[in-house]
């Protein structure tokens, strides 16, 4: 099969939402200290300005999937692309904090929706043998909003009011998502098939990889809906029941330790971090640019690797590398013996493993595993998991790094890497170079 352009053009358009994502998540990092003081706040209304976000996160990604397996993936898209414009306007200009919080919340329905849709989305246009390198690519995309966000926050600590641009940026982006969205971006081809468009369905494939490909996967496709058991609109109750239930079960444990080993407690509190390592503000934010600099170049490896050594190989290595890293960093901060520069070290290194395995393949594993008759719905329910794990761990983190020590909450997210990578070796698949389909059918088999 020849993939021409036109399949990296939607991908594109695509993993855009994921770079609004990672400016929605990081954005906040470099404007923590102006927010408590300007909305004059302790640490547990500190952590509800940050980790409201994760509220609406949990209510988009929960509700998306039913909503999208019945208006589709673009239209829903397009609904994300308005909640990233009007929240991050509402943020900016919040004289309050109950509208601050409330901004955020709205930017989390957008997060949450595409946290869900892409991958869905990419899963669903990309062929078997170029599908993990596409969906990593959305993991990618929000590690270079995750950069991006540290960068803009440090030019601007220092700009009266900054704290309100650093707020706005992703605005600029969500206009541009909009536009392409409408212009250039078509309908996933499976979802037209359960919906019997297949004229629309076939010109998209077609465009795609060619006439012959196109034809080809359009009667694979019409196959697999054919063949269900079950054609109705897909109810909830139907993740828990049967074989289903423990394949939605296996995504939904992988997306839960995805977040609370602790990801998002770092990118959302690093500057924190390095001030509580003796680092000063300046600097601090300095090194959360390091930080930004080292998830990107090792996502840049999970995509090189991901569609040639494969999913468990690399989610392997890396909770096994998270967990050694979150040992020193535990070391670092009982002995004191390496001092800041330990805590750095260490927490680039957790930063590294994690952007090479957990943060892009759970996305792949998720988007891959689920049938296609309920894969909008069981994506939808493994990611709103995900979210409740990180809003748990972001709203309780700053209490817990100031009451319990780094030691103490490092170490337990140490221990919950290790608890990762015993549940991969032991119940996570290969998907590696197989077709959706093929890979419901082995599932269905175990």
């Amino acid at each position: 099969m020849k993939t021409n352009k036109y399949l990296y053009w939607i991908t594109f358009i695509a993993v855009l939402s994921g770079l609004i994502f990672g400016l929605n998540m990081a954005g906040i990092s470099g404007a923590v200290p102006f927010i408590k003081e300007y909305f004059q706040l302790n640490d547990v209304s500190l952590g509800a300005a940050v980790s409201s976000i994760m509220i609406g996160c949990l209510i988009g990604a929960l509700s998306i999937g039913a909503l999208s397996d019945r208006y589709g993936r673009r239209l829903l898209m397009i609904v994300s692309a308005n909640l990233f414009i009007i929240s991050s306007l509402g943020c900016a200009l919040s004289e309050s904090i109950t509208l601050f919080i409330i901004s955020r919340v709205l930017a989390g329905l957008g997060v949450g929706a595409v946290s869900v849709l892409a991958p869905t989305y990419i899963s669903e246009i990309a062929p078997a043998e170029k599908r993990g390198t596409l969906v990593a690519n959305n993991q990618f995309a929000i590690v270079i909003g995750i950069l991006l966000a540290y960068v803009i926050d440090f030019g601007f600590v220092n700009i009266e009011n900054g704290w309100r641009y650093m707020m706005a940026i992703p605005f600029v982006f969500g206009i541009l998502f909009l536009i392409l969205l409408l212009v250039s971006f078509p309908e996933s081809p499976r979802w037209l098939v359960k919906e019997g468009r297949y004229d629309e369905a076939r010109s998209v494939l077609n465009k795609i990889g060619g006439t012959f490909y196109g034809k080809k996967e359009l009667d694979t496709i019409i196959d697999n809906v054919n063949n269900s058991t079950n054609t109705s609109q897909v109810k909830f109750k139907e993740l828990f029941k049967g074989k289903v239930a423990k394949v939605v079960l296996l995504g939904s444990i992988l997306a839960a330790f995805q977040q609370i080993t602790g990801i998002n407690a770092v990118i959302s509190f690093a500057p924190t971090i390095f001030t509580q390592a003796g680092v000063g503000e300046d600097m601090a934010l300095l090194q959360s640019i390091l930080v930004g600099i080292v998830n990107f170049v090792f996502t840049i490896v999970a995509l090189w690797l991901v569609d040639k050594k494969g999913r468990k190989i690399l989610l392997l290595w890396g909770t096994m590398g998270m967990t050694i890293s979150l040992a020193y960093m535990v070391y670092a901060f009982i002995t004191e013996a390496s001092g800041s520069i330990g805590i750095l070290i260490s927490l680039l290194g957790y930063i590294g493993f994690f952007a090479a395995s957990l943060a892009p393949v759970m996305w792949v594993v998720t988007s891959e595993i689920y049938p296609n008759r309920i894969r909008g719905l069981a994506m939808s329910f493994s990611t709103a998991i995900s979210w409740v794990c990180t809003f748990l761990t972001v709203q309780f983190f700053p209490w817990m790094l100031n009451n319990l020590g780094g030691s103490f909450t490092f170490g337990m997210f140490g221990l919950f890497s290790l608890l990762a990578f015993i549940f991969i070796f032991k119940y996570i698949p290969e998907t590696k170079g197989k077709s959706l389909e093929q890979i419901e059918i082995e599932l269905a088999r175990n």
